[in-house]
């Protein structure tokens, strides 16, 4: 995949293109219609697909009181993207100067000039432009002039009522629900992040764990145990049972901190970065009287994880 960091970095003879933008932030089911859409768009004009987005959440900017949490990172948005089969990416800095161009400004300067584009791909509600006075129909009008097709993708409705939206993928995993959300992104939701030294109590207790980084990039699911997957960096994967809280059993540290416990192997991947994916929540976060009860609790986690993980 060809990677643009700004859009002087586009060659001048880029293009022709079929372009979808967007803030895809999450890489759900709607952003993959999008992208869908684009790649056979891409095919008909034989020509480059193309995802547009930008370095950071408009509203950080816009309205820095409300910026939405990152589902994920801003290294593994640019992989889900590339596994898409993308052709390229574009992710525009997003400055006061790009806030400010009018509609015709922005898709002049980056749709026409700069990526030829013969198609633009969006979602119906689709906003641009300063003050986000910009609309599909704006997009339309706009595309009979600079000679562009416009296509509006329909919503993704799993329930066939409400549509898929990075702010649904963020409820449910804010409520440990990540079974749901996985459905609603298409894959397992995870976290990025280097495997750190922790107080090696989970060693102590015969569980020995992989704490992710409190640095680690994206949203972090509810206090609880989950099933999942640790995938290290050299693409291995293994089974795991993934804590998440505080350890309120144990008086210290009371930072929230992500633990993994590989099952069925001892492995040292201290300094490694690793993605823990989540398959789904099993309990929430308990407070035991000792170490035999919690020790005892982890017993069964094990077990039922298995069974979550289908690990025989």
């Amino acid at each position: 995949m060809q990677f643009f960091n700004a859009l002087t970095e586009v060659p001048d003879d880029f293009g022709p293109s079929a372009v979808t933008i967007g803030k895809f932030n999450g890489i759900h089911l709607g952003h993959l219609a999008m992208i869908r859409e684009t790649l056979d768009a891409a095919s008909r004009i034989n020509g480059t697909s193309v995802v547009v987005t930008f370095d950071r959440h408009p509203s950080s900017l816009l309205t820095p009181d409300r910026v939405p949490t990152d589902i994920t990172g801003p290294q593994r948005r640019l992989e889900l993207i590339e596994s898409t089969g993308v052709a390229a990416t574009l992710i525009l800095p997003f400055t006061p100067e790009l806030a400010q161009l009018s509609p015709d400004e922005f898709v002049r300067a980056i749709v026409v000039e700069r990526l030829h584009a013969q198609v633009l791909i969006v979602g119906k509600d689709f906003r641009f432009g300063h003050g986000a006075v910009g609309t599909v129909d704006t997009l339309r009008e706009l595309g009979e002039k600079y000679d562009f097709s416009v296509t509006v993708v329909d919503d993704v409705c799993p329930d066939g009522q409400r549509r898929v939206s990075s702010s649904w993928v963020r409820e449910l995993i804010d409520t440990g629900d990540v079974a749901a959300a996985n459905q609603l992104l298409g894959r397992r939701h995870g976290m990025r992040g280097e495997i750190v030294h922790g107080d090696a109590r989970g060693r102590e207790l015969g569980y020995p764990t992989a704490n992710l980084s409190h640095e680690a990039t994206g949203l972090m699911p509810s206090d609880g145990m989950y099933a999942g997957w640790l995938v290290d960096e050299d693409g291995t994967r293994y089974p795991v049972a993934i804590s998440i809280g505080t350890n309120p059993t144990f008086e210290g540290e009371r930072r929230r901190r992500v633990e993994a416990h590989v099952i069925d192997a001892t492995l040292d991947l201290y300094g490694h970065d690793v993605v823990i994916e989540f398959v789904e929540f099993l309990r929430p976060q308990l407070k035991f009287d000792g170490i035999e009860p919690l020790i005892a609790q982890m017993d069964d986690d094990i077990v039922q994880i298995r069974k979550m993980l289908q690990l025989g």
